[in-house]
């Protein structure tokens, strides 16, 4: 009996410095509203005629996700909301306008025929046939970009240069021509350059916009944002403050109400909050007010879990059972309720992650990850950590156990 104890503490003990390492040694993600940075609402715009379907606007949202990533934004946020808009949220960037520009530009890369100086024919050739686009250099050193096109926009490459010998070809993006050389000669392969007074910075972020695609849909900004730094290092502030306070306060309140499992179980509430950051950051999540507010919620769920065990307990120990059999009677009979009340909670935060957006499905998620490491810690934890106590430690008396009664011998 008492190697399994051991073997069990062992397992515990593992799970909680796994947990531990991700807690302090791996920064958390913090969200917009505590970090500062960028918020913006874009509307998608259909083509006249047309209905914006859910797939456009999934579509838009992978664009958008590429070409954020691509600039080194951290943990940004993009979510659909509603039939036709997209939330994003950039933690850490202070300039709104230039954030705007990049996630706002279509980016569309053209092939035209230089007719004369103000009409341009279309050729059919665009950025859909690109392969990759990279930020090169000519001969002078001037940053310019280079391309490669796919198999099908390489053959048509190749045959508007073999039948447009001695005209210009204008390279456009967005409508702006970027250069037009003169076709001298059929040029397979389909690779080229694009050239233009461009700076290293100017280049790289044509080449992310050009790889990440244009937007399939028209979008137009109906919101920005720009969320103070400062206000968000308050809020990380405040909201340190008042998990400790709500910690301290509820220990104390186990510790009278309860002596040493009430012990325990302050010790047990510690591993709780530890697992709780350990899965958020091992899993990425990012940190947000209302994810605070699913916490503190989940620590009084735990709170709950145990309150019910130890009545359980207390009730076996009356009853005249031992110590170490009252324990286990206890817990298994507290169980169902504890097991029914999270599963409840559990279907709540799935039913809000699913239908909600943004912030509600940060409370989803930590809600989610408290229900389940408070029933982790109440269940296995708690319950090792006093049979540990009664068994290995060998405390008997019952007084400590919170009843007026002599203690049994310890089977």
């Amino acid at each position: 009996m008492k190697k399994r104890l051991l073997i069990e503490i062992f397992v515990i003990l593992m799970v909680i410095l796994g947990a531990a390492y991700y807690a302090f040694r791996q920064p958390t993600s913090l969200g917009l509203d505590l970090k500062g940075g960028v918020y913006v609402v874009l509307q998608g715009v259909p083509d006249a005629g047309k209905s914006i379907k859910a797939e456009d606007m999934k579509n838009l949202s992978e664009v958008l996700d590429r070409r954020i990533n691509a600039l080194g934004v951290a943990e940004p946020r993009i979510s659909i909301s509603g039939t036709d808009r997209i939330i994003v949220e950039l933690p850490g960037v202070k300039d709104p306008e230039e954030a705007v520009k990049v996630i706002g530009k279509t980016a569309l890369l053209e092939f035209q025929l230089v007719k004369d100086e103000k009409t341009l024919e279309k050729t059919g050739l665009d950025g859909r046939a690109l392969l990759k686009a990279e930020v090169s250099a000519d001969q002078f050193g001037s940053p310019q970009i280079a391309f490669e096109l796919n198999s099908e926009g390489a053959k048509k490459f190749a045959e508007l240069t073999r039948n447009n010998i001695g005209k210009k070809l204008a390279i456009t993006l967005d409508g702006e021509v970027q250069t037009a050389p003169t076709i001298n000669s059929e040029i397979p392969g389909g690779k080229g350059v694009i050239s233009g007074s461009y700076t290293q910075d100017e280049a790289k972020k044509l080449v992310t916009l050009l790889n990440a695609g244009a937007l399939p849909i028209k979008a137009e900004i109906l919101e920005i944002r720009a969320v103070g730094a400062t206000l968000g290092a308050e809020s990380v502030a405040q909201s340190m403050k008042a998990s400790i306070l709500a910690f301290a306060l509820v220990g104390i309140f186990m510790i009278v109400m309860y002596r040493l499992p009430g012990v325990l179980a302050s010790i047990a509430l510690m591993i709780f909050g530890t697992i709780v950051l350990g899965v958020l950051n091992y899993f990425g999540a990012v940190l947000t007010f209302p994810g605070i507010a699913g916490i503190i919620l989940s620590l009084g769920m735990a709170v709950d879990a145990n309150v019910i065990i130890f009545e359980r307990v207390k009730e076996e120990l009356r009853a005249g059972n031992s110590i170490a059999k009252a324990i286990d009677l206890g817990f298994s009979r507290a169980f169902s309720a504890i097991w029914d009340g999270n599963i409840t909670t559990l279907i709540i935060t799935a039913v809000l992650f699913q239908f909600g957006t943004g912030a509600i499905k940060g409370f989803a998620i930590t809600l989610a990850v408290g229900t389940l490491s408070s029933m982790f810690t109440a269940i296995t934890v708690t319950k090792l950590l006093l049979k540990f106590t009664a068994i290995n430690l060998k405390v008997t008396n019952l007084w400590l156990y919170g009843v007026k009664k002599e203690a049994k011998e310890v089977k």
